[in-house]
């Protein structure tokens, strides 16, 4: 009951800051507390990031929130996820999907099977989590409607842009120490969008950042 509380205060707190009312549904739906460590379970509801283990981070649930409106997802859509963390972002990507899909890709083994494990006990089936270098993308899957970087590249990767569909919207902070997240839409080529400065973990592979 403690964890509604606060999850209500956070979606409150979202929806004052101009997330949609979507959005806060899908958030709301998901209990955040099951996709972090044990020992940060108390802070599960703070707008914060927070440790989850192998030198990686969840996302604050304002960025969560301001990923998911600037992709717009719609039901039944098909959506890439570069870092799939510990799912929590997929999951609420998920949400909005409805009877969509989403592929998260997560270089790190322990950490897509820690995903996969709280995807599970979240009761969210239409998520499948792989492990591969997200800098190359998914393209047994491709074409997306949406894909979501959750990791900063050194510039948007035409792995990815081309794994999009006509129409279709990527969202990716880019940038190594200052960071912007940008909007990408494929339409007559590429509409690139600049959205403000984030802070993420970088996106390690062949077009990301080296090992």
């Amino acid at each position: 009951m403690e964890f509604e509380k606060q999850k209500n205060r956070l979606i409150d707190e979202l929806r004052r800051h101009g997330a949609s009312e979507r959005v806060l549904d899908a958030m709301h739906r998901v209990p955040r507390q099951l996709f972090i460590p044990e020992r940060e379970q108390n802070n599960a509801y703070a707008d914060n990031p927070l440790p989850i283990g192998w030198g990686q981070t969840i996302s604050a649930p304002h960025m969560v929130a301001i990923m998911c409106d600037l992709l717009d997802i719609q039901e039944g859509m098909k959506i890439l996820e570069i870092g799939a963390g510990s799912g929590y972002h997929a999951a609420v990507m998920a949400e909005l999907a409805g009877s969509g899909h989403v592929y998260a890709v997560e270089l790190i083994e322990g950490l897509a099977l820690f995903a996969r494990d709280n995807l599970k006990k979240a009761g969210i089936s239409n998520v499948t989590v792989l492990v591969e270098d997200g800098s190359l993308g998914l393209p047994g899957f491709a074409p997306y409607d949406r894909i979501s970087v959750a990791c900063a590249a050194p510039d948007i990767p035409d792995t990815l842009t081309e794994q999009l569909k006509p129409g279709g919207k990527l969202v990716i902070p880019v940038g190594k120490h200052i960071q912007e997240l940008y909007l990408v839409t494929k339409i007559n080529g590429l509409k690139k969008e600049a959205k403000g400065g984030v802070v993420f973990v970088p996106l390690v592979g062949k077009k990301g950042f080296p090992y």
